[in-house]
């Protein structure tokens, strides 16, 4: 039932991580009357500054993990992050639960092993040469097999941790080191992939809803180190190339199942169209929807999981999205230059609320929409620039 929160037969959604994307997703369940749980790994989480309630539990413990969700008796589990015991979600559906998109999907897709060998061997989509290895031994023979430059990813990660372009035999232990430090959970296992000579990458939002599936305007993105910086929408493609893009997107899509918002990630060549690797959820790229289309990414994924129609997705505006960055570490901090970014036209803020800095740990997103994708990077670039992370600790000892 939708409406209001927290009476008896109230709709109630638990989230699975309370990230920043998991924060916008909450908002929007909220708009429709959804009674909200934010669940994650440590406190005063992004989703849990705005959720009804929240749980702090280590969601690789299969054990705590069922005992939240049967507390929590939920009408929806919406994983928003990939380190979760997947195996206990797979439980949990078979007692009746419902898990957003699948149990299936969500746990196949944490492993880049499951989802390469799904979308290359058995639906014969275009990808990258690979081989995995779970040894640098085995790692060595991998690079010699697959050939230099090549990607090394750990097989669980998110943001792009623990992936490096090794260019020489001699990087080989380093990206190995690289990998297994920063990869989630206990697998030790990388996957080593042919390095694809591409024009561009991009996201393809792929909404499976009540009433069918529809594509969002294609999203091109910038990386650094694995992970975004900077989004477009939408990203200029060939009518072919864009047919070819949905073909492989609603492949994928259609085998894992169920409903709501894919982030379906491709490489656009001269050769075709690649794919990459899908997440079964809002894509982090796709925080600029929530600039230029009529309803975000986050909207869509609520709709389409509470079984709520999508019959169409609009672009209102061409926009960009700049990710702002920590460059140190501490306890508490603040952002400074707010006033001064928001004199740029156009420019919106999303300040995530995460409560401690890393190096390169995302705190905000700067959103700008112009009359084209061009002026709008101009003007997102400006208004970004006037933003600084500022440690506490420091700026007390002035």
């Amino acid at each position: 039932m939708f409406g209001v929160p927290g009476q008896e037969k109230a709709m109630k959604m638990v989230l699975l991580g309370s990230g920043e994307l998991g924060k916008e997703m909450i908002i929007e369940a909220q708009r429709l009357g959804v009674e909200t749980v934010a669940i994650d790994r440590y406190p005063g989480a992004p989703a849990m500054q705005v959720a009804h309630h929240y749980r702090v539990i280590d969601m690789l413990d299969g054990a705590k993990l069922k005992e939240a969700i049967e507390n929590e008796n939920p009408d929806l589990i919406v994983p928003e992050i990939e380190a979760i015991a997947t195996d206990a979600l797979v439980e949990l559906e078979r007692q009746g639960y419902r898990v957003v998109p699948t149990a299936y999907a969500t746990q196949l897709t944490m492993d880049r092993e499951g989802i390469r060998r799904l979308a290359s061997e058995q639906l014969k989509l275009p990808t990258a040469g690979y081989a995995f290895a779970e040894s640098l031994d085995e790692l060595k023979q991998a690079v010699h097999k697959i050939g230099t430059p090549c990607v090394i990813k750990p097989l669980m990660s998110s943001s792009g941790k623990g992936q490096t372009v090794c260019r020489t035999e001699g990087e080989i232990e380093a990206s190995w080191q690289e990998a297994i430090k920063s990869g989630r959970g206990k697998n030790t296992r990388v996957i080593v992939e042919e390095f694809i000579s591409f024009d561009s990458e991009i996201t393809l939002l792929t909404v499976r809803s009540s009433s069918g599936t529809v594509f969002c305007p294609p999203i091109g993105h910038k990386q650094q180190d694995g992970d975004y910086i900077q989004s477009w929408q939408p990203h200029t493609m060939s009518e072919g190339q864009i047919r070819e893009a949905e073909d492989i997107a609603k492949k994928i899509t259609d085998h894992l199942g169920g409903f709501g918002v894919f982030g379906v990630e491709l490489f656009i060549t001269k050769q075709g169209v690649y794919f990459s690797e899908v997440s079964p959820r809002p894509h982090d790229t796709g925080m600029v929807t929530m600039a230029t289309q009529d309803l975000s990414e986050f909207a869509l994924h609520v709709r389409a999981i509470l079984g709520l129609p999508v019959e169409e997705v609009t672009l209102i505006s061409p926009g960009v999205s700049q990710a702002v960055k920590s460059e140190s570490e501490g306890d508490s901090y603040f952002l400074e230059g707010i006033e001064q970014a928001l004199q740029t036209p156009g420019t919106q803020l999303r300040l995530f609320g995460k409560p401690t800095t890393s190096v390169g740990r995302r705190l905000a997103v700067v959103l700008n929409k112009a009359e084209d994708v061009k002026a709008a990077k101009q003007q997102v670039a400006e208004a970004a620039s006037k933003l600084k992370v500022k440690n506490m600790e420091s700026v007390g000892k002035l």
